[in-house]
């Protein structure tokens, strides 16, 4: 059989691969990638399967270097001239970090679709097939070109740009809670309502993998700037309070890392909104703005971490950095 399109599929593990162990009672890795394949049915109508074994692991056990690995294979993959698309299956933990990474590091008009589930096989109501079923079909949709990354579960379509797991359980956990998902995917076909205006793309085939991340509380104080100086981290990401501050006491943190040339990125630890220098008082966004912090738009904390490990193995420059993130 002659097929129009052809579709690489990357298997990296995750609850997509899972079923239960009945000596411990818990889903462990257990699934080749050909029997996941083999439970989407009819697949063979729409298009040619490749199947690439990358890993087969838990999504919290894949580091930024191991994403840097996979992102230098799908963009192998996506450029050859046979391939008319990729997906990437994922567990679903860290799945918006790596999708994010792809973006930021991967230029192809071609879709490349990052997918998961929420249920093990050996769960009623398994979803694995079916999000692979729907991932394929964004794959092979001319009108899934040129749209950067791609999320596909629960037959909805969204940005790796904009997308969060939202929920522990729920099978709609991924959501862009910001915009809403760019499209659906109804009866195989795939039906796109926005668009994405703009994209980042970071050059870079390196990661730099000391970036920490804080989550602000009231209260909270300097001493964990102090413990990522001491142990040499090159930057450091801020999950701060509402428009954009920090409790007073975290500020000669900020100040003392900023002097050793350590970027500060500031996100806000709410779901949605983005970061302003609204505030004058102590730790509010206009103190921290003259500090030289540097401000992540509406990025969630683990996203703005990825680019700044992205853009801090491209430069140490605090400018170009703060471009990357504020233009």
């Amino acid at each position: 059989m002659t097929y129009e399109s052809k579709v690489a599929i990357i298997f990296t593990g995750g609850t997509i691969s899972m079923k239960i162990d009945p000596r411990i009672h818990a889903a462990i890795p257990a699934l080749s990638s050909e029997e996941i394949v083999a439970m989407v049915t009819n697949i063979e109508k729409f298009a040619e399967i490749e199947i690439i074994n990358f890993s087969n692991m838990p999504s919290p056990h894949i580091t930024p270097e191991m994403m840097m690995d996979l992102a230098k294979l799908v963009k192998e993959t996506v450029q050859r001239e046979d391939i008319t698309g990729v997906v990437v299956t994922h567990g679903t933990d860290t799945l918006e970090e790596t999708a994010y990474l792809l973006d930021l590091t991967i230029k192809s008009e071609k879709p490349i679709v990052v997918v998961g589930a929420m249920r093990n096989s050996s769960e009623l109501g398994y979803d694995g097939s079916s999000n692979l079923s729907a991932a394929i079909c964004t794959a092979i949709s001319r009108n899934a070109k040129g749209k950067g990354v791609l999320v596909v579960m629960n037959n909805e379509v969204n940005a790796a740009s904009e997308v969060t797991k939202t929920n522990t359980l729920s099978l709609d956990t991924f959501k862009s809670p910001e915009f809403g998902p760019l499209g659906i995917v109804d009866n195989d076909e795939v039906i796109f309502y926005r668009d994405i205006i703009s994209k980042k793309y970071i050059d870079t085939e390196k990661i730099e993998p000391k970036v920490g991340l804080i989550k602000c509380g009231p209260g909270m104080e300097s001493d964990i700037f102090d413990f990522y100086i001491e142990k040499g981290y090159k930057g450091i990401v801020i999950e701060a309070l509402g428009r954009g501050n920090i409790p007073p006491a975290m500020v000669p943190g900020v100040k003392k890392a900023i002097s050793k040339g350590i970027p500060i990125v500031m996100v806000s630890r709410c779901p949605t909104g983005r970061v302003l220098d609204t505030y004058g008082y102590e730790g509010g966004g206009k103190h921290l703005r003259s500090l030289g912090v540097i401000f992540g738009n509406n990025l969630p904390g683990q996203k703005a971490r990825i680019k700044l490990m992205l853009a801090l193995s491209v430069t140490n420059n605090l400018k170009t950095i703060q471009d990357l993130f504020e233009n």
